[in-house]
């Protein structure tokens, strides 16, 4: 019974190691061919924050503020009922070629009789190009601490399966965003973030396994290994991702639109962070010909 499972697995891993290639092709070439949809966080526009009818919905503001404004634009509820916040980006070269911003308060009348704008400020482009520069600081900040801890806690060739795990999980969400186009904002590039740290748990919790058994069955093959390491902590990868995905679809559910790309991008990278661990984090340290030896000590492995 546990060859059979083991046997399973195991074409489970190499069939999902390939899935998950196909699909880092893909994202890189959606990624490289039609870039990403930058939010106003990063490109800068205008944020208005007004207060008006209560029984006006989201729906009804964005069918009048949209053809004048944009797809970009975004309402959010601001606390007390019938107070807004509208996000909208400017004309391109609005600003140098001075041309006239819409007048929200006129579109708004459309759908209440009442409308007080409470304040009007622009995100200017170059607060958005800081963003940018910063963001991308810490996210390359954030890689290097994680590919330090790896080859503290590992030997490079199980670090490098857990490392390539963590980008393969990162570039499916970004080619998930480039692909559908979908506003890619401070709260996405914060669920970057998270999706790092979520998919190093699930490649540790394996690899610490991979390693004690390397080190307690030197005479198994790795592929058995690997196998049997991936049995192990199933049940633990399961209970933990899906307890995951529970909080991350009531976000979906209940967050509405301020909270929908954070979301989204947090459910696709628990996903692929479920299966990379255990296919790309397993299959190549298996082609790197990782073996029990490399995590003997150095006088067992030098005894004759």
């Amino acid at each position: 019974m546990m060859s059979y499972l083991t046997s399973r697995i195991r074409k489970i891993r190499y069939i999902t190691s390939v899935v998950s290639v196909a699909l880092m092709v893909i994202s890189l070439a959606a990624f490289a061919i039609r870039g990403l949809n930058m939010g106003l966080d990063f490109t800068g526009g205008m944020v208005t924050e007004m207060r008006i009818s209560p029984t006006v919905t989201s729906h009804q503001l964005l069918e009048v503020l949209k053809p004048a404004l944009g797809d970009s634009t975004t309402v959010t509820t601001s606390g007390a009922d019938g107070r807004w916040v509208i996000r909208y980006a400017l004309p391109e070269q609005g600003a140098e070629a001075g041309l006239t911003v819409p007048d929200v308060e006129q579109l708004l009348h459309q759908v209440s009789d009442k409308v007080d704008i409470i304040s009007n400020s622009m995100v200017g482009s170059q607060v958005g190009q800081d963003l940018v520069e910063q963001g991308g600081f810490a996210l390359l900040v954030c890689v290097l601490c994680i590919l330090g801890y790896l080859c503290f806690r590992f030997e490079w060739r199980l670090a490098s399966g857990a490392l390539l795990a963590l980008i393969h999980d990162v570039v499916l969400v970004l080619g998930f965003f480039a692909l559908t186009q979908m506003e890619f904002n401070l709260t996405v590039f914060a669920a970057v973030l998270a999706i790092l740290g979520y998919s190093l748990n699930d490649s540790i919790i394996i690899a610490d396994r991979i390693r004690e058994m390397l080190v307690a069955k030197q005479q198994t093959p790795t592929p058995d290994i690997n196998d049997q390491a991936v049995i192990a902590t199933f049940s633990r990868t399961m209970v933990t991702s899906g307890t995951t995905l529970i909080t991350v679809a009531a976000l979906w559910l209940m967050g509405g639109t301020p909270l929908e790309g954070f979301a989204t991008a947090m459910f696709i990278g628990i996903i692929s962070g479920t299966w990379s661990s255990i296919s790309i984090g397993t299959v190549l340290p298996e082609w790197l010909k990782l073996e029990p030896k490399h995590y003997l000590p150095a006088e067992v492995d030098s005894a004759p």
